[in-house]
């Protein structure tokens, strides 16, 4: 692993969401303060969001996001895809922290090395760091967390390029390992975030379709069918990979229930419905004794 270098400036403020911190932060609460969610039983140990611009899927994001209020966690795992060609299976920041315009959030470079220690272990390798990397779907969730976590948080981001069951089961046991009792993390409070969207510019009718099953399988809690339906073309999230591991990691810290809290797709907004991208969150909780 490389050296770490300064923060990493945001390559999409002002793109995918407002560049000005008042609008950005106003925009963000909107959407955490629209949601309506169901009664959740149990603790939530993860939960699962869209990654698209604010515009399009801050809505569904929301109600993700909602489900953190109150609550306190030391770390952020976040997980994502890797959207642009590296050829590393698994990818983090060589860089001490993210900016967003509501400003940085360290990155947890003690907790990376010995996440990477125990990938070397599952898999035979570990994580590579990139700088100045132009991924959107993790830095995207960011100022959520920012703003409705009120304590000060570090963050533990990866990027996955390859979403094989063997790469991504590795990475989630890993995680569980690091945050479990004997983990590196195991005195810390922690929540895993999961970045996917769902599929991509089909009619409305059959993404709902397509997304219904990918959701399905997230609802059953299970990662094997998250990776197998975008296989045989019954469904499709770019980040697969992401919220199975995260299904894997959560599934080894006890959690045992997950419920898809919102659903949408960008002609819901735009009122485009020939070509539309699909947009699900999910808590996933350990369930009161």
């Amino acid at each position: 692993m490389t050296s770490i270098l300064d923060t990493r400036p945001s390559p999409i403020a002002g793109q995918w969401y407002p560049a000005d911190a008042s609008q950005l932060a106003a925009q963000v609460d909107s959407y955490i303060n629209a949601a309506q969610l169901p009664e959740l039983h149990g603790e939530v140990v993860a939960v699962i969001a869209p990654h698209a611009g604010y515009t399009y899927s801050g809505p569904v994001a929301g109600y993700a996001f909602a489900a953190l209020r109150g609550l306190t966690p030391e770390v952020v795992v976040l997980l994502s895809p890797m959207h642009y060609p590296y050829t590393e299976p698994l990818l983090t920041t060589a860089h001490s922290a993210y900016a967003t315009p509501l400003g940085e959030v360290p990155v947890d470079h003690d907790a990376l090395k010995a996440l990477d220690s125990l990938l070397l272990m599952e898999l035979g390798y570990g994580l590579t760091r990139v700088a100045h990397d132009s991924e959107h779907s993790l830095e995207i969730e960011l100022p959520f967390l920012q703003r409705v976590l009120k304590k000060p948080f570090r963050l533990l981001p990866v990027m996955v390029r390859d979403p094989r069951a063997r790469v991504v089961r590795g990475l989630g046991k890993a995680l569980a390992a690091l945050l479990s009792d004997g983990g590196l993390l195991a005195a810390e409070s922690s929540i895993l975030v999961a970045s996917t969207d769902l599929s991509h510019f089909y009619p409305q009718s059959v993404a709902n379709e397509l997304d219904g099953e990918m959701l399905r399988q997230v609802e059953a809690f299970d990662p094997i069918g998250v990776l197998s339906v975008e296989d045989e073309g019954k469904g499709f999230a770019c980040g697969r990979g992401a919220v199975a591991a995260v299904l894997w990691a959560a599934r080894g810290l006890g959690a045992d229930h997950v419920e898809i809290v919102n659903y949408a797709t960008s002609g819901d907004i735009t009122g485009d419905f020939e070509s539309v991208v699909g947009y699900g969150a999910a808590v996933v909780t350990r369930q009161d004794k």
